[in-house]
C-alpha cells in the first residue's frame, strides 16, 4: 500500500507542477492580450486554474479549508467575469 500512496503523491505534485506551469503561460497571456476579449478569456482561465491548484492543494495537504476558498475563489470568479463581459459589450456595469 505504501507504495500506491507514494505513487498517488508523485502524480498530485506533477499535475500541481503542470497547472501552476499553465498558470504562468496564461498571465502572460493576460499581460500580452492583442485585444480585451483575450484578456478576459485569460483572466477566467487564470481564476479556473487558481481553483484546480487548491483542488490539488487540499488533496495534497487532506485541508478542507483550502476546498472553501476554490469554491468562493470560484463563485467570485465568474461574478468578475460576468461584470467584465458586461462593461466590454454596453460600456456599463449595470
Amino acid at each position: 500500500m505504501a507504495f500506491v500512496d507514494t505513487l498517488y503523491t508523485y502524480v498530485l505534485y506533477g499535475a500541481l507542477m503542470i497547472h501552476i506551469l499553465l498558470m504562468a503561460v496564461v498571465a502572460l497571456r493576460l499581460w500580452q492580450g492583442h485585444h480585451v476579449v483575450d484578456r478576459l478569456m485569460a483572466s477566467d482561465m487564470l481564476g479556473n486554474l487558481a481553483v484546480v491548484v487548491l483542488v490539488i492543494a487540499a488533496m495534497i495537504h487532506h485541508q478542507n479549508i483550502f476546498l472553501d476558498v476554490a469554491l468562493g475563489l470560484a463563485a467570485l470568479g465568474f461574478i468578475t467575469v460576468i461584470a467584465f463581459a458586461r462593461y466590454i459589450t454596453n460600456k456599463r456595469i449595470f
